[in-house]
């Protein structure tokens, strides 16, 4: 099939490698000209494994191509995907400019093509409102008369392993209004679904609502462990007990159950606030829901505080170190990162941050914050700082030189904001080691 994405952002590129890679023709195209010619270049501008593997590949087999002229990107696409940017204010409404854009665009290209063409079929993959693709067909509608089917296609893709998601679906959902087109979006996804999972096919308002409940689900279920982990501590329990004896009924599963700083980066915070915007909208007060955006806009706090309360509330003169700065690992994804907030709460109260992140840290470093330094070995931040500070739960963090951080440190001191460590002999040698939902432990104690 001959597709167009419209958007090279996140989901766009990689929804659109992906259909490239099994035999279509895919064409990305993107009102910011320096991107696409980064993208001509070879240059990827996003952190994803495998993504630039499969670019590359896929360019050079002449599959995939990027563009910023609409006229070329639209003209023969038999499927439009808009895949633009809905960024949200902080009470979670959604800007739609770049999608009604989008619509216009379109429109303008098939309408000077005439009602004789074969009706083109837009599909809006942004995470948008319900009501949104309506709003789109309605917007291309008032610009012309040829003929267009619309879809939603909402996108469930994870940061760090969103090729193996787009490979390997849970699902995919398509919201329809036609036999044809639902049969159009199986055939075009059938090469992924083919181990047995599922294409749901289903009403336009209620795909755009999956994937807000989907995520508003998840963001709920790091809240309420986060939630329990500070009451562990207030009662001397330890959250990883609790969190073995709990996750092993089949019903409550153990996906999304992790302590830690809580979540961030672009998909949850928005989409839990888009649902609680849309409730307001609708005269319906989303209790639940604001309560998880609540839990989770305190934990950081919490953490930060247990920062404070060690070195009896003032940071002044100290240095730490910090390691990992995107909101999760394998990605660069700074957005809504506890580790930016943390950083900047630490030098508001006159601390200096030493920080280290392989793939994040040039995307902080261009945020340009105040006593600030990006680090390019782990150890090398470490070196005289008075406590270590974990945000971001890399793998390389998991077993590092302990004998080389103690040695790096001013003070053997360890805030874990992942809970990456078990080790009972971390106090034998010498640590203190500062959790989330458990016991801080002291050099001379067991853990």
């Amino acid at each position: 099939m001959k597709l167009t994405m419209v958007g090279t952002g996140y989901v766009g590129l990689v929804t659109g490698t992906c259909f490239a890679n099994t035999g279509n023709k895919v064409k990305c195209l993107d009102v910011d000209e320096a991107k696409i010619a980064m993208l001509n270049r070879g240059e990827v501008p996003i952190f994803e494994p495998g993504l630039e593997e499969l670019i590359k590949r896929n360019v050079a087999v002449g599959r995939l191509a990027f563009m910023s002229d609409k006229t070329e990107a639209y003209a023969n696409a038999q499927i439009i995907f808009i895949c633009v940017g809905t960024p949200s204010d902080e009470e979670g409404h959604a800007n739609l400019c770049y999608v009604k854009q989008a619509a216009k665009d379109i429109a303008q290209v098939i309408d000077t093509l005439g009602p004789d063409q074969p009706p083109k079929t837009i599909v809006v993959k942004s995470t948008v409102p319900v009501g949104t693709t309506h709003m789109v067909q309605a917007t291309i509608r008032q610009h012309t008369d040829a003929p267009f089917h619309v879809a939603n296609n909402p996108e469930f893709l994870k940061e760090g392993d969103a090729v193996n998601d787009f490979n390997r679906p849970d699902r995919v959902v398509c919201g329809v209004e036609t036999d044809e087109v639902a049969e159009l979006m199986k055939d075009l996804y059938d090469p992924f679904v083919r181990q047995g999972n599922p294409i749901y096919i289903m009403d336009i308002r209620s795909s755009e609502m999956v994937k807000y409940a989907s995520n508003a689900m998840l963001a709920t279920k790091i809240s309420f462990i986060n939630e329990i982990a500070h009451l562990c501590e207030q009662y001397g329990a330890n959250i990883s007990q609790v969190r073995v004896g709990m996750c092993s009924d089949h019903r409550i599963g153990n996906q999304f159950l992790f302590p830690g700083l809580g979540y961030g980066g672009s998909c949850f915070p928005k989409d839990t606030l888009a649902c609680i915007s849309m409730g307001s909208e609708a005269g319906f007060e989303t209790k639940l829901l604001r309560a998880v955006h609540d839990v989770n806009q305190d934990q950081r706090q919490r953490f930060f505080n247990k920062i404070m309360a060690r070195f009896d509330g003032s940071l002044s003169g100290k240095t730490f170190a910090v390691w990992g700065l995107a909101f999760k690992p394998r990605t660069d994804d700074i957005r809504e990162a506890p580790a930016i907030d943390l950083v900047r709460w630490m030098t508001e109260q006159g601390a200096s941050v030493k920080a280290y992140d392989r793939v994040a840290g040039a995307n902080v470093a261009a945020l340009n914050l105040n006593n600030l330094e990006i680090c390019n070995d782990m150890y090398e931040c470490a070196e005289d700082a008075d406590a270590l500070i974990i945000c971001t739960d890399w793998d390389e963090f998991k077993n590092p030189d302990f004998d080389l951080l103690r040695a790096s440190l001013q003070s053997p001191l360890i805030f874990d904001g992942r809970n990456l460590y078990r080790r009972p002999h971390l106090a034998d040698m010498g640590f203190t080691y500062i959790s989330i939902g458990r016991h801080p432990i002291e050099p001379t104690e067991a853990e």
